[in-house]
This record gives C-alpha cells, structure tokens and sequence, in this order.
C-alpha cells in the first residue's frame, strides 16, 4: 500500500513519518506535498490508497483536494490532521468521505487507531471491488452465449419472444417493440483456408472475433444483433430491426470490418422483411436458402437475396454415375486406381460454370452414406466398423482456396487421400480379423481334446459368440462346431490305425466321453462305424 502526506509545514509532516506504524499496516511507501496541487499531480502519478491532509494550506485547500480526491480518486481512504476545531472543517471531511478528523498536537495512538480504521475500510472496499470486477467479467463472458441462445430460439420460435421482451428492450435500448426485422446469415463453411488454418480447430475463438466485429457495426446505431447459431453452429446470424430495409449497408460494414481484421469476407443470404418477432423464422429461412445458392466457385463477399433473379436449375454432382468404379478401387485398396476413378469424376465436374453450396450439402450426403455402406460391406461387424463410421456427416466437405473459392484440386486430393486412408484401414481390420479366426483354428487344433464350446472360446479370446460364429463361417465355409468335429475325427482316423487303442479310448483321447456319442458323429461325418473304418483299413493295410 501507498501513503501520502499533505501538509504545509514540514515538521508536521516528519511527525506523522515517526508516529505511525508504517509496517505493521503494510504500507511500504509513502510520498509527500506542501500543498493541494502538488498532492495532486502525485495522486495522479503514485496512486496512494491512504492521504493524511491538512485544512488550511497555501494554493489549494484541504477541502479543494478532499473534494477532487472525492471525484476523482474515491477509492483513497483520507484522513484529517488539522490545528482548527471548526465545523464546517469537518462538515467537509464528512462530505467528501473523510475517515478521521484529528486536531493537532497529534496523539500517536489516536493517529494509529485512525489509520489502523482506514486501513481495514480499505481492504474491505477493496475485496468488494475484486469481487465485482469478476462478476462483471464473469457476465459479460457470460452475456453473449445468454443473447445467442435466446435468438437463436426466436429465429425457431417467435413466442419465445415475450419472456424476454422487457430485458430485450432494456439491453438494445429499444423504446418499444419494433414493427419490422429482417435477417441475413453468413456461414463459416467458406471462409478461405488461411483464415481457418490460422484458427485450427478453435472455432469458438473464431466466432468470438466475429461476432465482436458484426455487432461492433450494428451497434453505432442500435440497429440489431449477430450471433452464433445454437443449432447450427456454423453460421453468424444477423438480426436486424432498425432500418431494416439498409441491412445490406450493415452487412458491407461487417464484410470490411472483416476484412481488416481477418484478412478475407463472407457471402451473406439476405431474408425480406417480415413482422418482428412473428416473422423472424421465415426472413431467417429465407436468407438461408439464398445462401445456399452460392456460387462456391467465386470469391466470397457477395450478399444473396431471396427470390432474386431466376432459380438455378439444380444439378447434382456426378458421383452416383462413379460409384461403382469409386468402390471396386477402394476393394482393390490400391492408390492408383483410388485416384484414377477421383480424377475422372473431377474431370466429369470441371465444366460446370457454378457449383453452388447445396450441390456440395448434397454430394456430401452421398459420399458418406456410400462410405457407411462400404465400411459395412466389407466390415459387417459393427465393433470393428465403428471407428470408420464418419462422425460429422453434416459438416460438408468446403476444399477452398486461399481465396475462399472452391478448389477443385483440393476437393480432388481431399477424397482421394481421404479413400486411401479408408482403405488401409479398411485393409488392416479385416486382415486383423482374418488373424484372429485363424488364430481361433489354431487353437482348435492345438486344444481340440479339451471341452470345446463356442461360450470358451468367446471368453478365451473376447469376442461375441455371434461375432466369432459368423466370422468363422465365412473364413472356413463351415459351423465351428463342425470344424472342432471335423479336426476330431481326423485325429480318430489316425488314433484307430493302431490295433492296441481301444474304442472307448480313442473317443476319450479326442475329447467324447461317451463312446456311443462319438460312434455315432464318425458314422456321420465317415459313412462308416470306428471298427468298420478299423477293420477295413486293417484289410487293406493302409
């Protein structure tokens, strides 16, 4: 903590420096001045938390400097160290917020106790000013995520509109309801690649920039408010209410505004103008399908209205015609064919003169459900699949230039690395499998005179019974009950070659413990009984 002293005649000055306990209050420095205006200028430069101030001084008076310490410096604790007991002296000290009012001779326990109540007073303000300036950083952190979630629901659902009607007012300083609103929603999905790249995946951090720039413009006149779309959460959305017929003015505001600080711009779907808030919902639709239409192949910035202009006639992109050929590459998991068949579907795509953002929301559609149904034809396991499943199948894929228009020759090299990388790992997994039910067999062969039953293998190797069934199946075209039997009865075939072997102990060798049991499964899988195969294999030698 700081100190000051104030006094005109130095020897009074000397004594507060010797009386007071400096230490034990944890004031560390403490400066001096004859007079007001000097206390003043050191006020302003030192910023001291405790005054001591005589009344009567040359220049400026004690009471001049408690009432500019008053205005300007209130969080200063003063204290009154005077030689008059006059009562509009202390009038004033009381006024302006003094602590004490000590009269001179000064007592060195009066002037301590004094200090000692200033100085708790000022930790207690000052603790309650900590504890408001975090409330106020915690609201204003607050504040907007507050403001985007209640618009984000009005432009869904007009009636929400009434229980916040009253503070919608109050914080937009909207005299009354407004008439009219009109919206307009600028999305991230082309926002050019080094701007993105500069923001990673930190979007949040990106949408803070921008939602501060686009209301820093709306808010030179009041006229509305932009946010982040709750349920959608790449777009900026912008409300507007106050003149909405200029909101295209606003959005060229923002799109500068943008510019200098991010280095790039946004196209904007622009709604009409509807009933505030009744026809929020519509205008916002309405702005969103304008801005579907969006040319991709064309530098952002540009504003798109609704129902400008004739409708372009939609033209999915050609990839059903390539399907075929896009999945036999990814089957023969080698790179050259993958980017053949990716080469000709660009080359199927590069004389279109627009590509606009709903033929890539739909293309987008399409190759990830023919991705899934891929991952699922080739790993009909839905454990082994599922870290190949796409997880954000609405966030289309926007290959874009440095110039925020869509590169086709990123939008090339992007799906075929993207099916290359499917392939491999498409690759790995079912050679993965094809290992584990190899080493299933391997076991079978190695333990099949052990009790076998498909619930001990599942715990033994920690997989389903259905799964290890199914699998099994398809590797070796039989039940793996029949494959522990077939493995079984061969072992028989050789065990009964041997005259000194009982049947009864075969059968116990090769895990039956009943005879009869395993006379019957050879006959089955043999055609003949043990002691038949025995007898005629005896005849013949073999």
């Amino acid at each position: 903590m700081k100190a000051l002293i104030v006094d005109d005649e130095k020897h009074v000055r000397d004594a507060i420096r010797l009386l007071v306990e400096w230490e034990r209050y944890g004031i560390d420095e403490v400066f001096e001045a004859p007079e007001g205006e000097s206390a003043i200028r050191i006020i302003e430069a030192e910023r001291p938390d405790i005054v001591f101030t005589d009344m009567r001084m040359p220049v400026m008076s004690g009471v001049e400097l408690l009432e500019w310490i008053h205005r300007h410096r209130p969080q200063a604790k003063t204290i009154v160290i005077s030689g008059h007991d006059d009562f509009d002296f202390v009038r004033h000290t009381v006024k302006y917020g003094g602590m004490d009012y000590i009269l001179k001779p000064i007592d060195e326990g009066e002037l301590n106790e004094a200090l000692a109540k200033a100085v708790q007073s000022w930790h207690k303000e000052n603790e309650a000013r900590k504890q408001n300036q975090i409330r106020s950083i915690e609201i204003n952190r607050i504040k907007p995520a507050y403001w985007d979630k209640l618009f984000s629901g009005l432009i869904e659902e007009a009636g929400k509109y009434e229980s916040f009607a009253e503070h919608f007012e109050r914080e937009f300083r909207v005299a009354a309801k407004p008439e009219t609103g009109r919206t307009a929603v600028m999305s991230i999905d082309t926002l050019p690649r080094f701007i993105r790249d500069k923001f990673g995946s930190h979007l949040d951090l990106l949408f803070f920039s921008l939602t501060n720039i686009a209301n820093e413009v709306l808010q030179r006149d009041r006229s509305g408010y932009a946010f982040r779309h709750w349920n959608s959460p790449h777009e900026l959305v912008v409300v507007c209410w106050h003149s909405p017929e200029t909101l295209e003015d606003r959005i060229r505001g923002i799109n500068e505004g943008i510019r200098f600080v991010l280095g790039g711009s946004l196209d904007a779907g622009i709604g009409t103008m509807q009933p505030f808030p009744g026809g929020l919902k519509d205008s916002y639709r309405e702005a969103l399908a304008a801005l579907r239409q969006r040319n991709l192949l064309e530098t952002p910035g540009r504003m798109l209205h609704y129902g400008a202009g004739q409708p372009q006639r939609f033209m999915p992109l050609p990839f059903s015609r390539f399907e075929a050929d896009f999945r036999s590459a990814l089957l023969s998991a080698r790179e050259d064919q993958i980017e053949s068949v990716t080469d000709q579907w660009i080359a199927a795509i590069e004389p279109l003169s627009s590509i606009t953002a709903e033929q890539m929301e739909l293309w987008n559609h399409e190759y990830t459900v023919f991705k899934s149904r891929c991952i699922g034809e080739f790993l009909p396991d839905e454990e082994s699949a599922s870290p190949l499943v796409p997880q954000d199948a609405d966030s289309p894929i926007f290959p874009l230039d440095d110039s925020g228009r869509l590169s086709l020759r990123l939008l090339r090299d992007e799906v075929a690395r993207d099916l290359i990388r499917l392939s491999v790992m498409l690759t790995k997994l079912a050679q993965r499998e094809r290992n584990i039910i190899s080493d299933i067999a391997d076991y079978i062969e190695r333990h099949y005179h052990e009790e076998m039953t498909l619930q001990h293998i599942s715990d033994r190797f920690y997989l389903s019974r259905e799964y290890i069934s199914r699998r099994f199946k398809q590797e070796f075209g039989e039940n793996i009950s029949d494959y522990i039997a077939r493995v079984r009865i061969e072992k028989a075939k050789q065990l009964l070659l041997s005259p000194n072997l009982r049947i009864a102990q075969i059968a116990e060798i090769i895990g039956y413990q009943d005879e009869k049991y395993f006379s019957k499964v050879f006959k089955k899988m043999v055609g003949q009984s043990p002691n038949e195969y025995r007898k005629k294999h005896e005849r013949t030698g073999e």
